[in-house]
């Protein structure tokens, strides 16, 4: 059994500590925390892969990736094209990427600028009317995106940070659209998040009077702070602390990355370490939370999770039409 903790990619999910905090108030130090990692797949996921691949490969639902020349956006081609899903030879991207051809996974997939974008969409939607749009763009992009979306009638997965998310929620309220939307896709990530919402809920001011720093270390092209710190920070709020989000840490530095946070050289390119450390008022208690992630299969692969999901809920004509992660989550379907 310990073989199937061997996931693809090094993933490091923590428990807190507690106790004295050192002087020293950087966040190089290493604390006792529970650890999934390794280096390569395993021949057992690889059997698990092969056997839930069959019944993947009978859902027939077409997806299209916008922002497909991008790592994630790569990532996630890869896990569905995995999962038998149909990828469209398709995606949006920025006007200096109109008419380029970006390969994965041996498809071929024409990029289209900002122009003429509601007409190619309206085109495939009518020749695909079970299509489920994924989203992995820019943050600048987010709510123009949304709001095309929406306008055509497509579900959409949005995974792409930032923009005004207010106005993200109102634009697909008030369209009737399907959508998943989450800043958090990691389904191992989201679970914890989940549990510091209960924790939160049913403990209010539990850490009233405490301290916080967060560090959050991202690769150098993620503009934004991280929405999964921001979402633990409201957490943290709820039970009392005192925080605001400017006072986040945020690290893009590679060097600093290499020296201060401990990420592994090969994923400098992909990562998001993240650690929130809490100290009584008196300096004597302290309690550390911390989840590392190289890679961006663990995203990759709970997208794929939202798009089953939310064709699912398209199908049956739910009543809900707002998703997160906790909802995929909670389904109990996921691969």
């Amino acid at each position: 059994m310990v073989s199937l903790l061997k996931v693809n990619h090094q993933q490091h999910f923590a428990v807190f500590s507690s106790g004295i905090r050192p002087n020293n108030r950087t966040f190089h130090r290493k604390s006792s925390f529970i650890s999934m990692s390794s280096r390569s797949p395993t021949t057992i996921q690889h059997l698990h892969n092969t056997v839930s691949s069959s019944s993947n490969h009978n859902l027939d639902i077409p997806i299209m990736v916008n922002g497909c020349s991008g790592k994630m956006g790569k990532a996630v081609i890869k896990a569905a094209d995995s999962a038998g899903l149909n990828i469209m030879p398709l995606s949006f991207g920025s006007a200096v990427e109109n008419g380029k051809t970006v390969q994965v996974c041996g498809k071929d997939i024409l990029i289209h600028g900002p122009d003429d974008r509601e007409n190619v969409l309206a085109s495939v939607f009518d020749e695909h009317p079970n299509l489920v749009v994924v989203d992995y763009t820019v943050p600048s992009a987010v709510n123009d995106n949304a709001e095309l979306y929406c306008k055509v009638g497509v579900p959409f997965v949005m995974g792409t940070t930032g923009g005004d998310r207010d106005r993200l929620y109102k634009i697909v309220e008030d369209s009737k659209v399907y959508a998943v939307i989450s800043p958090q896709m990691g389904k191992q990530v989201v679970a914890f998040l989940a549990a510091m919402e209960i924790m939160a809920e049913q403990f209010p001011g539990a850490f009233s009077g405490y301290s916080l720093q967060v560090m959050e270390s991202h690769q150098t092209s993620k503009v934004d702070t991280s929405g999964t710190a921001k979402a633990v920070i409201s957490c943290f709020q709820k039970l009392g602390v005192s925080f605001n989000v400017d006072q986040i840490q945020m690290i893009r530095d590679p060097q600093r990355q290499l020296e201060m946070v401990g990420v592994p050289e090969e994923h400098l390119s992909g990562h998001a370490f993240h650690m929130y450390h809490l100290t009584s008022p008196d300096q004597t208690v302290s309690f550390e939370f911390q989840h590392n992630v190289c890679g961006r299969s663990i995203y990759a692969e709970g997208t794929v999770d939202a798009v089953i999901f939310l064709a699912k809920k398209v199908q049956s004509k739910a009543d809900k039409l707002i998703y997160n992660m906790i909802d995929v989550l909670r389904e109990g379907n996921m691969r």
